[in-house]
């Protein structure tokens, strides 16, 4: 697999097309970084770390759907940067998702956070992934 990032937002998004509740994604520290930052923005009701056979385990992550219409949190999910053509930005020139209703979430050299956070902090890095 050359882009793990991809695939994992592939399955994510599958999922919701198929109106799934739960999703199993295998893991690695990016994608538990991205999982962290999808709760805490509240588009996933929860999720779960899972040490299982395999060395880096799994993510299960229990998707979040609105009660009365049946419509997921998550309306898109688009990889940015990629292993072909990678993206990167400055604090300056953070990018706005949805006019400031979205996120993006961007790879720093403290850590993977959301783009605000990153303007607040004055760091640039690369561009993974906008979700609105």
């Amino acid at each position: 697999m050359t882009d793990p990032i991809a695939d994992y937002l592939t399955r994510l998004r599958n999922a919701i097309k198929a109106q799934h509740r739960v999703v199993e994604i295998p893991s690695s520290k990016l994608k538990k970084e991205i999982t962290k930052i999808l709760f805490d923005q509240g588009y996933i009701l929860n999720y779960k770390f899972v040490e299982d056979e395999t060395p880096a385990g799994t993510i299960k992550i229990a998707l979040k759907y609105d009660a009365v219409d049946k419509v997921n949190a998550i309306k898109c999910l688009t990889r940015v940067s990629r292993p072909g053509l990678r993206q990167y930005t400055g604090y300056k020139e953070m990018p706005r998702v949805l006019n400031g209703l979205g996120i993006a979430i961007i790879s720093t050299s403290k850590g993977v956070m959301t783009n605000k956070e990153a303007k607040a902090q004055k760091i640039g890095g690369e561009v993974l992934c906008y979700v609105y």
